[in-house]
């Protein structure tokens, strides 16, 4: 593919279908990128010289597997753009085949910065990092305040033994991913399923909030506010402290300089697990007493993720810098799963 078409984004037929659904949107010659760091679907950045939009579609070879997805996630982000809650305005959904191989979506380009990293925090300096995180939890409760019937979102989801599914699907994740004896995961998984918590009412979940699915504002007026949360891939109708225990854990210090996989946690100004834990229950009125145990998950879940991307090294089927180095972490982050539990 030329640069003008990067790989799975034919411009011409993009802009054939804007001309034709959104008349008078696209005002010149559409050029467009792949946005690097997104997980499974591709991102790319278009532009006509003047605005820009974000294209969404599921990764190349894998179309049935994740079309799904972008109805989604466009359904979602369309349904939570007229609230608080800080999404990019939709633009449209294309679900003919035809048009780029598979099915996507077009959203409006938010302007701000993706932290993933410590290092990338280090530069904003300790208040404006602590302001950044603080912010976070607050659009996480935002988000969690939304009345799903409101919007449209009532069947986004089956909310009832969403927690029981959870554990039973990454335990299914982990099976398929064996080739190798993993000390402690079996304890984990069966004593999360033991000490299942009961939920509080359902909410939209985004299913995988951190700092780098977010987009925080760089101009004067905008400093640290977030601008967009992105990637909704993964929500659904299910327990809203799912979400609060994947942000405790990628609060959390892994202890391990250099890793692949970093938390944020080693930032100058980043607050500490437990002032997030508290921030949220302070503003949301939700109890948090049981808030290990969703830490616990979000380290197993974290751990199932990493050794199937280790299972995938060892075939051959990944490439890439620090890949080498994935299978090294998962003992890790058993054994935080596993502390968490224990000092509840």
């Amino acid at each position: 593919m030329s640069p003008d078409h990067p790989p799975g984004l034919d411009l011409d037929r993009l802009r054939a279908l804007l001309d034709r659904e959104r008349p008078g949107l696209v005002t010149g010659p559409l050029s467009g990128r792949l946005i690097e760091g997104g997980r499974s679907n591709l991102t790319y950045a278009v532009s006509d010289g003047t605005a820009k939009w974000v294209v969404r579609r599921p990764p190349l070879g894998h179309v049935l597997a994740t079309a799904h997805d972008m109805k989604r996630e466009h359904r979602v982000i369309s349904a939570l753009h007229p609230t608080d809650v800080p999404v990019p305005r939709p633009v449209l959904l294309c679900e003919d085949e035809e048009v780029l191989g598979a099915p996507f979506y077009v959203m409006e380009f938010v302007e701000g910065t993706p932290y993933r990293t410590a290092a990338q925090l280090a530069p904003l300096g300790p208040e404006r990092t602590r302001a950044a995180v603080l912010n976070l939890v607050d659009t996480l409760v935002g988000l969690h305040a939304v009345d799903p019937a409101a919007v449209g979102l009532g069947d986004f989801g089956r909310p009832e033994g969403f927690l029981d599914r959870q554990l039973r699907r990454w335990a299914k994740q982990l099976d398929a991913s064996r080739n190798r004896d993993l000390a402690g995961i079996d304890e984990l998984h069966a004593t999360l399923g033991r000490e299942l918590p009961r939920s509080p009412a359902p909410t939209v979940v985004h299913g995988d909030y951190r700092l780098d699915n977010v987009l925080i504002g760089d101009a004067d007026g905008e400093k640290d506010e977030i601008r967009a949360i992105l990637d909704w891939e993964m929500s659904t109708l299910g327990d809203p402290l799912t979400d609060l225990g994947l942000l405790v854990m990628y609060s959390s210090p892994l202890g391990l300089p250099d890793s692949p996989v970093s938390t944020t946690a080693q930032a100058p100004g980043h607050p500490a697990p437990a002032e997030l834990i508290e921030r949220y229950a302070a503003r949301s009125g939700r109890d948090v007493s049981s808030v290990a145990w969703y830490t616990a998950f979000a380290w197993f879940k974290l751990a199932v993720i990493l050794e199937g991307i280790h299972y995938r090294y060892t075939l051959g089927q990944t490439v890439g810098r620090g890949f080498d180095r994935i299978g090294e972490l998962v003992p890790v982050f058993i054994e935080h799963g596993l502390t968490t539990l224990q000092e509840g």
